[in-house]
């Protein structure tokens, strides 16, 4: 059995799998040490492997039509401790179909963990359900009392390990996938890495040292980065630290990126991109700015240098990724490398060399 924080996990993710509003989903079933995931919810993919519908490589995780279907399939030796929330839509909100299956899994005695905006801590209906079973519902990204946050300290500059920020031209990009490909690799190369994560599914998927940068209130966002990193740093000691990013400095309505440069203070930055992407995500008619804009917006605010760009081969064929890559790296001249696909070695060799 793998070893996991919160045992074996149910994840809801229906009408979004395989669309950018499921990336929640999406990040549990490539990579989580939190839980163990024995199932996705979504009626349209039911009986698909989600491994092989994601990436078109097969993971054992099955895709179930609704929670009574998981049951029944899933057998009593294989029942989860968790429904687990998989959706990321705009603005986080949860759609009110949901409540239904929520409310069947809390009769089943399952916990559920959600990271949307819409708290199910705050529906009577829902914690007293809970609380008669004594089950758990958890919140991810409801904010901490002010007395637990932290204000940036300057602390950040005892850390003298590498400081990476993986950046990207749009939200929903890849990032924080990216991120872990990379923190992994690192590890298989022998080196001692950890993950800084800043969105809800980064700390669904364990990472150690996270924070959830949308809903943190806006004086600590820069002291609560500083401190996940500095947390890193003295309880690790690691080689490098990988910074996940949010959003984009462009994108109108999700502009993350500023305190992470700011409040991170990298090294250097890795810019995920997405070659065909022309509008920024979920708002037609916003123009994607030149992926050459936003190598000069970020090296013009941070004074640090962007020295490798992974593409994100959403819309494309096998055929055309490498040549996309090579594209990008003749006009920009910095090399592009697409982790998900290819893995992440070839990018490690060429980040060694930044290694203090």
């Amino acid at each position: 059995m793998k070893r996991t924080i919160d045992g074996k996990a149910l994840v809801y993710c229906e009408g979004a799998f395989n669309t950018p509003n499921g990336k929640t989903a999406h990040g549990l079933v490539r990579f989580t040490e939190r839980y163990e995931v024995v199932g996705v919810l979504d009626e349209k993919y039911a009986g698909g492997d989600a491994g092989e519908i994601l990436d078109g490589r097969p993971n054992g995780i099955p895709v179930f039509k609704d929670l009574g279907e998981a049951v029944e399939k899933l057998g009593t030796d294989n029942l989860p401790q968790s429904l687990v929330i998989g959706l990321a839509p705009d603005g986080g909100r949860l759609p009110k179909v949901a409540k239904a299956t929520i409310k069947k899994a809390l009769d089943l005695g399952w916990n559920v963990d959600s990271g949307l905006h819409d708290f199910l801590t705050n529906d009577t209906e829902l914690t007293a359900l809970a609380a008669e079973k004594g089950l758990r519902i958890r919140d991810v990204r409801k904010t901490p009392d002010r007395d637990q946050l932290h204000f940036f300290t300057g602390d950040i500059e005892k850390v003298d390990c590498l400081k990476l920020a993986v950046l990207g031209t749009d939200s929903a990009l890849g990032k924080r996938t990216t991120s872990w490909i990379l923190v992994h690799a690192f590890r298989d190369a022998g080196l001692k890495a950890e993950m800084i994560g800043t969105g809800q599914t980064a700390w669904m998927q364990g990472a150690k040292y996270s924070m959830v940068m949308d809903s943190c209130i806006n004086d600590f966002v820069s002291g609560e980065i500083e401190h996940a990193v500095v947390s890193a740093w003295e309880n690790e000691q690691p080689d490098v630290v990988v910074i996940e990013g949010q959003g984009s400095l462009m994108n109108p309505a999700y502009p993350g990126g500023f305190e992470i440069l700011a409040a991170g203070r990298p090294d250097y930055v890795i810019l995920q991109h997405a070659p065909k992407r022309k509008e920024y995500d979920g708002f037609p008619g916003y123009k994607l700015h030149s992926l050459e804009e936003q190598i000069n917006a970020i090296e013009v605010i941070s004074g640090k240098k962007v020295i490798a760009i992974t593409v994100n081969h959403e819309l494309m064929e096998k055929d055309e990724i490498l040549p996309a890559c090579e594209t990008i790296t003749k006009e920009t001249g910095i090399p592009a490398f697409d982790v998900l696909e290819y893995g992440a070695g070839e990018l490690v060799e060429l980040l060694k060399n930044y290694l203090p």
